[in-house]
């Protein structure tokens, strides 16, 4: 396993420790981030209209179509470091 996937496991877990909960745009933001990291780009359908989480979701990881993964993974990491300061 690779170094940076250790690390972007481990920021997974310790983004589960944070002593506040972070506003749901950031929340959207580690979502999307964790899912580019995770499977690479969107997929499956679009949630139904009335699933406003799940739209919200879907939307905040479509945004980021086309970044390799290894880069959400970093930025993933980077943002959890900043919310653990």
């Amino acid at each position: 396993m690779s170094d940076l996937k250790k690390r972007f496991e481990k920021a997974a877990e310790d983004v589960k420790k944070l002593t506040d909960r972070p506003d749901n745009d950031t929340l959207l933001k580690l979502y999307a981030l964790y899912k580019q990291g995770a499977e690479g780009d969107v997929s499956g359908p679009k949630p139904g209209f009335f699933d406003f989480v799940g739209t919200a979701k879907y939307e905040a990881w479509d945004k980021l179509k086309g970044t390799k993964p290894e880069e959400a993974m970093q930025k993933y990491i980077d943002l959890v470091a900043k919310l653990r300061a």
